[in-house]
């Protein structure tokens, strides 16, 4: 199984980013997915959740109004787009699969490998 991200990059303190996430290895659409973030000396934090058909969609406090999370069950992908970033929004992104909205929170089966997002002017 592999979940490989990537998308992230330097950008401006309000500018937007998409991330991607291609899984394979796996039946992708039977794991919810989700995106978790580790910033420089921070834990890592779950970001957002979505569910196996991407009809439900969960988002941390900080993340509401601001990104997105999608997924495309025909290209074994998941994404996150982020708008309006901050510079508190720099951290390494994580994607991740589990069996179900419990696992995906707590203890996900499945990691990607993560990609870095700078925040910066």
């Amino acid at each position: 199984v592999q979940l490989q991200a990537f998308g992230g990059g330097l950008v401006q303190p309000g500018g937007s980013l998409s991330l991607s996430c291609a899984a394979s290895g796996l039946t992708f659409s039977n794991y919810y997915m989700a995106w978790y973030r580790q910033a420089p000396g921070k834990e890592r934090v779950l970001v957002a959740v979505t569910n196996t058909g991407g009809g439900w969609r969960n988002l941390a406090d900080f993340a509401k109004g601001r990104f997105t999370i999608s997924r495309d069950n025909d290209k074994n992908t998941v994404y996150l787009r982020m708008n309006s970033l901050r510079p508190e929004d720099t951290a390494i992104y994580f994607c991740a699969a589990g069996d179900n909205t419990i696992a995906v929170r707590n203890r996900p089966r499945y990691w990607g490998q993560g990609t870095l997002v700078t925040v910066s002017s």
